[in-house]
């Protein structure tokens, strides 16, 4: 697929300035970033599972969205887009709307992984004509840092909190972008803020024009959440990427594609070490727990590497 940093850059914003977010948001950018994937003069509906960026973003009767907009409850986002495409397509057929419309949900980690996963799952199994983006930053971040399936091993939450009786979140992430996959969809691409947004941008493109149904998974990092220097974000990206513990992969019609492969693999120390809810790991007597931490992403990776090799 051919790619223009400057054109696709310079495409109008679809996301208006003013909202509630936090400063640094990767949710914010996320969502940026994956709209410049549509076509111009191509109209979008957007659906959004109530989360931080629901609450943030549309206030009533202000929204921040360009584009014809529905908040969902947590649990009923992939429900709600399924019925507006099958109506989109009945008055198309009827010839009551000739414009071209994408149809796109946004959801955190919380409305995603856990509380809207079966409305997810049936619109995908359904082979709806729609994208579902995830903008995943591991907590229910909207009420208060509680840990979701997608929390990662060992994180400290207000729910698994770190201390002298817990090492933090004792179970592994669940992998969302695999069982996606799982469910035989034409499209699923996982991805983050990486170098020039390249990825992110060729991999939104690809799934909102992909026809029947397709997932994005973002790894969109909470500066409150991870307790990181907020400018840092890029760096945070980079370094998940480079220790594979986010790797860049996609899986086209069954075809699994591993996207990038660092020339060096880092340690997921560095990953770890520049956020604050990983911060007990570093502790005198916790070497065994970045042990357990380094097996897990080995053991995925080595696992993704098989699936991009058949």
């Amino acid at each position: 697929m051919s790619y223009n940093f400057k054109e696709t850059m310079s495409k109008p914003e679809r996301l208006a300035p003013g909202h509630r977010m936090c400063a640094g948001c990767g949710g914010t950018i996320a969502v940026r970033n994956v709209l410049r994937g549509l076509h111009e003069g191509d109209k979008a509906v957007i659906g959004n599972a109530t989360g931080c960026l629901e609450v943030s973003t549309f206030t009533y009767p202000y929204t921040s969205w360009e584009d014809s907009y529905i908040h969902n409850a947590f649990e009923n986002a992939g429900a709600t887009m399924s019925g507006v495409e099958g109506a989109y397509k009945a008055l198309r057929r009827k010839g009551k709307i000739d414009d071209t419309y994408k149809f796109i949900v946004f959801g955190g980690d919380g409305g995603t992984y856990d509380i809207g996963l079966q409305s997810l799952s049936g619109a995908m199994e359904r082979n709806q004509d729609m994208v579902y983006v995830c903008y995943d930053n591991g907590a229910y971040m909207n009420t208060g840092i509680q840990r979701s399936s997608a929390t990662p091993m060992f994180a400290d939450t207000t729910t698994t909190p770190a201390g002298t009786c817990s090492n933090g979140k004792p179970q592994n992430r669940k992998d969302l972008a695999v069982v996606m996959a799982a469910h035989d969809i034409p499209y699923v691409g996982q991805t983050t803020f990486f170098k020039n947004f390249r990825d992110l941008h060729v991999k939104s493109e690809k799934a909102i024009y992909t026809r029947g149904a397709a997932f994005l998974n973002v790894m969109a990092p909470c500066p409150r959440g991870w307790r990181y220097n907020t400018p840092d974000i890029m760096e945070i990206c980079r370094l998940g990427v480079e220790t594979c513990y986010w790797p860049l992969f996609e899986v086209e019609n069954g075809k699994w594609t591993l996207n990038y492969q660092p020339k060096e693999k880092l340690p997921i120390e560095d990953f770890l070490r520049p956020q604050g809810r990983f911060r007990h790991l570093f502790k005198k007597g916790n070497e065994y727990l970045l042990e357990a931490f380094q097996k897990e992403v080995d053991r995925r990776w080595e696992e993704l590497l098989f699936l991009c090799s058949r």
